[in-house]
């Protein structure tokens, strides 16, 4: 729970992205990499599980994830923290593939010979649909009139963004998404915005995490169009014919400079933490970064993290045939569905039983599992449905 119990029981991740093909291991060039992303959007969401079932049954699950929510010296348990460290690679890695998503979706588009202002109205549609989904998660985890806007929030109002901001070219879209990044920490700290009371409403939907009257802002928009952006600028070069060797060698170079940015800066210990600071030499304290909001620290381990899992995906790719009832292809092509089928499953078997948040962290694992286990058919039906109906309405789940 939250220090000043700001955001109860947050649990955030998801975005939903087009199915993709199943390929054979001998396909080469730029679909041999598609199985790739979809198996990095699976394992994300099993990492995602169990987050949200820690959430709904660990007594012990840590939220001090942000200099607004962590008092100095709290103790922070390894196997605790770690169970709580481990998803945050959920978040980052989903927007930055739905920028990748949006980036392929709209070139073919392009290609058929749709128009822009119809591509411009299918990403506003989108992007309103996707924040409307938030309802869902705040039905389960908040008092009736409560509201908590957090990964759907910012993608949904991140594809409105884009609806301009995909008109620059590559290059000036990094250095946009590179600015917000780097200069958030300044913005925020020379406003003097803290939450809540001292920051205007747009300022916490924009960029600084926190209770507004009855809405909870877990995940301001600008941080997370930059790493949409960023995911926008990856998905350009998958129009290439770079081989799926060379690209994986690429994502393995591109995460070890992320994660040699983080040495820095963590190491620095000051500008690029969001005022999260090491208290010591350890692991822990060096993996201890801000989400809320994400310091340029946390965008460096998590996008590290993924490009270097990323590039191992792309590598098995090459060599395994994806099995089309694959765990992690599965999951992998029904993001939303899963994700807004999940929360309330795991909300109302920790009611029913009792267990809310009296349980530790075996629990925690065992029914993240569970809702897995369950839910894995129920997203075969619906993949294969989507599928066969890819322009329904599906198309939005």
């Amino acid at each position: 729970m939250l220090p000043g119990n700001w955001i109860a029981n947050a649990r955030l991740s998801a975005v939903t992205v087009p199915a993709r093909p199943v390929l054979s291991p001998q396909e080469q060039g730029p679909k041999s990499r598609l199985v790739a992303l979809d198996w990095m959007r699976g394992l994300v969401m099993v990492l995602m599980a169990v987050d949200h079932s820690s959430g709904e049954f660990n007594a012990g699950k840590l939220m001090a994830d942000g200099a607004f929510m962590y008092k100095p010296g709290t103790p922070l348990p390894v196997d605790q923290f770690l169970t709580r460290w481990m998803t945050h690679l959920c978040a980052p890695t989903f927007v930055f593939l739905a920028g990748t998503a949006m980036a392929l979706s709209i070139r073919r588009r392009s290609a058929r010979g749709e128009s822009a202002g119809s591509i411009d109205r299918h990403l506003f549609l989108r992007g309103l649909v996707i924040t409307g989904f938030e309802l869902v998660p705040s039905a389960f985890w908040l008092p009736p009139g409560r509201y908590l806007l957090q990964v759907l929030y910012a993608i949904g109002t991140s594809f409105l963004f884009m609806i301009p901001l995909r008109r620059l070219p590559v290059p000036a879209i990094v250095a946009v998404a590179l600015g917000i990044l780097l200069s958030s920490e300044a913005v925020i700290g020379l406003s003097g915005w803290g939450p809540p009371e001292r920051t205007p409403l747009l300022a916490g939907l924009l960029l600084v995490p926190g209770y507004r009257g009855t809405i909870i802002v877990a995940y301001p928009t600008l941080h997370w169009l930059a790493m949409m952006l960023l995911g926008w600028a990856f998905g350009q070069t998958l129009s290439t014919q770079l081989a799926p060797a060379l690209f994986a060698r690429r994502l393995a170079v591109a995460g070890a400079l992320l994660l040699a940015m983080l040495v820095v800066v963590r190491g620095a210990n000051g500008y690029g933490n969001m005022s999260l600071l090491r208290e010591g030499g350890s692991v822990v304290q060096w993996l201890h970064v801000s989400k809320y909001p994400p310091s340029f620290s946390f965008v460096t381990l998590e996008l590290g993290l993924g490009a270097l899992a990323l590039g191992a995906l792309t590598l098995i790719a090459m060599r395994v045939a994806a099995s089309e009832n694959g765990l992690l292809l599965v999951l992998g092509r029904t993001p939303m569905f899963f994700y807004l089928l999940h929360i309330p499953l795991l909300a109302l078997v920790a009611k029913g039983l009792g267990l809310e948040h009296k349980l530790g962290l075996g629990a925690a694992y065992g029914f993240a599992a569970l809702v897995i286990i369950v839910l894995y058919p129920v997203c075969r039906f619906y993949g294969r449905y989507k599928a066969a109906h890819p322009n329904g309405i599906v198309r939005y789940i």
